[in-house]
């Protein structure tokens, strides 16, 4: 089978009509664009796979902010740079699209969503329309949008979702840190600069974003308010309540932090023990949902006829269209089943 393969890929290269079209129009600089585009994939799947599976190593344990301070940039410009732009107009109802802004400031881009979602389509399209020329339209426009439409968007996603998980577990240190030093009387605003200092990023980032729009003018619970708005996490809603309570009414903040922390403590704790106990269950899912794929790309690499023969007819894509159908709404109710939210 191994070498069956083989063979069909060095006929394909030296004696299919793309090889011969590439021959004539190209001679031998055809190997050169080959090996050009097999570097272009290449670097981009280690580009996406390094920016998946990225780790910070000590020296570069610190937050954006003081970073950029380093390099002698202003608080405006870091203000402007590090703080996600507000969701406005009809895109921000849009779905998928109306959180690219949240994972653009997650990736650290800094281009506009607009901008971005014109280059994925714009890319898509010329994708397609090149590659129409050397297999079927349909499916060269099929694999332009897994590249660059679904891929991006997954990729951006994957990095928000990272993020909000690393902020979370980082936010009952920083609860902590805020309620020692209201403890031993620093104000609060203090506390806050503590944590944007010490902290890494992205809890050390965001409170560092509170703490510059303070120093601007805005008021400690605007600030606060706008930035649980920003995250849209559950437990920065209950800081920013709390803040914005305590600065109405008074009262012991400290203590109010530190039970805040032990909740989140606990919350994260009971998360872990449901993820272990359904992972049995996820698997499940993955298994199920990944079968059909697989089968029909095994049938189609080692029996070539056995979709190619029926192809031509006209109920087999309508009929291929509803099997896909299935198997994406089943994956969508076995994921939904071992999905818990605590």
């Amino acid at each position: 089978m191994l070498r069956r393969a083989i063979d069909e890929l060095s006929w394909y290269f030296s004696a299919s009509p793309f090889a011969r079209m590439m021959e004539t129009q190209f001679g031998e600089a055809r190997f050169i664009i080959f090996a050009a585009v097999f570097v272009g994939v290449f670097l981009a799947f280690e580009g996406i796979r390094n920016l998946l599976a990225r780790a910070e190593n000590r020296s570069e344990a610190i937050n954006r902010r003081m970073k950029m301070q380093a390099k002698g940039k202003s608080d405006e410009e870091i203000l402007g740079l590090i703080k996600a732009r507000p969701r406005r107009g009809f895109w921000s109802n849009v779905p998928l699209f109306g959180d690219m802004n949240a994972a653009l400031h997650s990736a650290r881009i800094t281009a506009p969503p607009e901008f971005v979602a014109l280059a994925c389509v714009l890319t898509f399209v010329a994708f397609g329309v090149v590659s129409s020329n050397v297999v079927a339209p349909m499916l060269a426009f099929a694999i332009s949008a897994c590249m660059f439409l679904l891929l991006p968007l997954l990729v951006l996603k994957t990095v928000h979702l990272q993020r909000m998980q690393n902020l979370v577990r980082q936010l009952p240190d920083a609860l902590d840190l805020m309620a020692r030093g209201l403890k031993v009387g620093h104000p609060l605003n203090t506390t806050l600069r503590s944590v944007a200092d010490e902290m890494p990023d992205p809890i050390g980032t965001e409170f560092g974003t509170v703490v510059d729009q303070v120093a601007y003018g805005d008021e400690l619970t605007v600030a606060m308010s706008e930035l649980a708005d920003r995250l849209n996490q559950e437990d920065m809603h209950y800081l920013a309540i709390a803040i914005n309570m305590q600065a109405g009414t008074g009262g012991d903040l400290a203590r109010v932090l530190r039970i805040l922390g032990s909740v989140i403590r606990s919350r994260i704790t009971l998360r872990r023990k449901i993820r272990a106990i359904s992972s049995e269950g996820r698997l499940t899912a993955y298994i199920l949902s990944a079968l059909p794929v697989a089968i029909a790309a095994f049938m189609t690499i080692s029996n070539p006829t056995y979709f190619g023969d029926v192809m031509h007819y006209p109920e087999f894509w309508p009929v291929m269209g509803m099997i896909a159908g299935a198997i994406v709404l089943n994956a969508l109710i076995l994921f939904r089943l071992v999905r818990f939210r605590i």
